[in-house]
């Protein structure tokens, strides 16, 4: 899930020849290091650790030195498997192409954010590390400062396919060490889903192009007003969504804010508080919530309320407007959680707008995901292996296929069968260019939950724009050791 921000670019995930990346930072001392990180405290860690019982171990606790355990994220809707199948599948060939050589995978199911604290407690110990675990970039720099990953280098210089990786997704698991702890599977954007036959209904226009908030914001108040019992816009944001409340919402909304800089300086190495634009990000959301233009406020903060959108609020007709992810589509094909044949004819999809339509007129944001080895794993070599079989270009294509991810190999990115898979794959693709990145620090996890705060804040009422602004920027300035600038 990289393109040319308006800051050196740094990336954060990355496609096909022009696909985004993650933002990778330079050296830059404490600018971006939490004074400690905690990972999971109180009863919450107990509760975590009891249930790690169930989720496997590392080769010190009972593993085979001829046995690869994979950790990844399972979907918490039982109609979403896509990546089960997929490594079901390539398990299947690894073995048969190394006989004696065994695949264990070991699902989480659970919300990304409790997928994190339960990896995050695997890693700390050669009893449950596992050998190879699905790791998402922004984390990267937080887990190789605690000690959790292993460099690749050794390996990808001997792999001939690595070559074929666009630098900007290379560089989204590339650490502030200069190494490369994770091999990338692919990339994504982001930008506004909308539904044609609803705001036909509606009188609104179809094709949509927003051109500033104000647009979005009216086009949302028109169905309000025009189509009662639909929910006019889903915005995540809260505590429960995680990371999806960070990125897919507050940071589509701030990165088109002012010049774009965002959550991070990077000309000055600091953390950016008290602007116009964080406060006018969660003015939005206010607004949204306000005039109840989203969802009610207790199904807004599920933690699985992207499975409501995915799965009955679009198909449905229950919701106009969705700022939402270039993968949606992989919800709705024969094999995905909802099948849904009529859907590139219902939905349309619109670029995010800049605040004011200032240049460049749109926004997007690129993350992504990884493969990578625990630091505690005792089967690196066969943990590699496995990576070098989920990423040839045959299965890269399957996945990129199945998932509905923007590609990061180049040969994956031109393939005949991939450019035809999924509606919609040009135009995300073309957001690239105007994609923008969260800042790769170890800090960025502890700030991402500051946004979640003081987005939950706002959604219930509990503390107005101004109040929720002023709670984060101390948070950040506790986290970060003052490495701030503004405010």
């Amino acid at each position: 899930m990289n393109a040319t921000p308006a800051r050196p670019a740094r990336p954060v995930r990355s496609a096909s020849s022009s696909r985004p990346a993650a933002r990778t930072a330079s050296p830059r001392g404490a600018a971006g290091r939490p004074r400690h990180r905690p990972l999971v405290a109180g009863t919450l860690g107990a509760a975590l650790a009891l249930s790690l019982a169930a989720c496997g171990g590392g080769s010190d606790g009972g593993g085979s030195s001829d046995t690869v355990e994979v950790v990844y994220n399972r979907s918490t809707d039982n109609n979403n498997r896509f990546m089960d199948e997929y490594l079901q599948n390539v398990k299947a060939e690894f073995e048969e192409a190394n006989p004696g050589k065994k695949v264990k995978l070991t699902p989480i199911t659970a919300p990304q954010g409790d997928y994190y604290s339960k990896v995050q407690l695997m890693l700390r110990s050669p009893r449950t590390a596992p050998d190879l675990v699905y790791e998402d970039t922004f984390l990267i720099n937080s887990d190789i400062e605690s000690g959790y990953l292993t460099p690749l280098d050794d390996y990808l210089g001997d792999w001939p396919d690595w070559s074929k990786f666009v630098d900007t997704a290379k560089a989204a698991a590339r650490a502030q060490d200069g190494k490369t702890y994770g091999v990338p599977d692919g990339t994504d954007t982001r930008g506004l889903w909308y539904n044609k036959r609803l705001f036909e209904k509606a009188g609104l226009p179809v094709p949509w192009e927003p051109k500033n908030w104000d647009e979005v914001l009216d086009a949302a108040r028109t169905v309000k007003k025009k189509l009662p019992g639909v929910i006019p816009m889903h915005v995540y944001t809260g505590k429960g969504p995680g990371e999806a409340a960070s990125m897919q919402g507050f940071e589509m909304l701030l990165y088109g804010t002012g010049d774009g800089t965002g959550l991070y300086d990077d000309e000055r190495d600091k953390w950016v508080v008290g602007s116009q634009g964080f406060l006018d990000s969660l003015e939005f959301l206010d607004t949204v919530f306000e005039e109840e233009l989203g969802p009610p406020r207790e199904q807004a903060l599920d933690p699985n309320v992207e499975t409501s959108v995915a799965t009955q609020w679009l198909p449905e007709d229950k919701l106009a407007i969705d700022l939402d992810g270039s993968w949606m589509g992989n919800k709705w094909i024969k094999t995905g959680a909802k099948p849904w044949p009529q859907w590139s004819q219902v939905l349309g999809q619109a670029a995010m707008p800049t605040q004011e339509g200032q240049a460049p007129g749109k926004v997007s944001m690129s993350g992504g995901w990884t493969w990578a080895i625990p630091a505690k794993s005792n089967n690196a070599d066969l943990a590699f292996e496995f990576i070098k079989s989920l990423q040839t270009q045959k299965n890269a294509v399957d996945y990129n296929i199945r998932s509905a991810n923007i590609a990061v190999r180049q040969d994956v990115a031109s393939d005949p069968a991939y450019l035809k898979s999924m509606p919609g794959v040009e135009f995300f693709t073309g957001l690239v260019k105007y994609t923008k990145y969260r800042p790769a620090l170890p800090a960025y996890p502890q700030v991402s939950t500051a946004i979640q705060e003081a987005m939950e804040a706002v959604t219930t009422g509990q503390a107005d724009p101004a109040k929720a602004q002023r709670t984060y920027d101390e948070t950040v300035k506790s986290v970060t050791d003052g490495a701030v600038t503004g405010g």
